[in-house]
């Protein structure tokens, strides 16, 4: 008895989970990769202005420029600079704030699995509030 209810509660646990993670990836998603794909764009170019303007408000008040932006950018994340290929993996919903999982090839062929964590402004603009290399034991989560 007390090992069904366990198994039920469980259930629903995992489907309240999994239903929040669908139902942000339906609605949130695409816009979500959207601004990633513009920021990862803008680097490309070398748009160091334009990459900046994705960053939310923290980050920009954090580097103070798109010049600093960019230097720590090419020095600490060059996979991010120079992706030879993006892959878009799931969006999760880790403690009420969204992460998009992206896998980026960089320019000698490693591959490198990033969090992008997302925060909406207030006209609902979704804006990157930060990145992290993720590690093999972080992708399991």
């Amino acid at each position: 008895m007390i090992k069904s209810l366990i198994a039920m509660l469980t259930a629903g646990f995992f489907a309240v989970v999994v239903g929040t993670v669908a139902t942000a990836q339906d609605t949130d998603g695409p816009e979500i990769r959207s601004v990633i794909q513009s920021q990862i764009d803008a680097f490309q170019k070398d748009d160091f202005a334009a990459a900046f303007s994705f960053a939310s408000p923290q980050i920009r008040q954090m580097f103070g420029t798109s010049d600093r932006f960019g230097m720590m950018v090419r020095q600490g994340y060059p996979m991010v600079w120079r992706p030879q290929s993006v892959e878009f993996l799931d969006l999760r919903d880790i403690g009420g704030r969204l992460w998009q999982v992206v896998l980026m090839r960089d320019a000698e062929g490693a591959y490198h699995t990033l969090g992008y964590q997302m925060s909406q402004a207030e006209s609902g603009v979704w804006q990157i509030d930060g990145v992290q290399i993720l590690r093999e034991e972080e992708l399991g989560a």
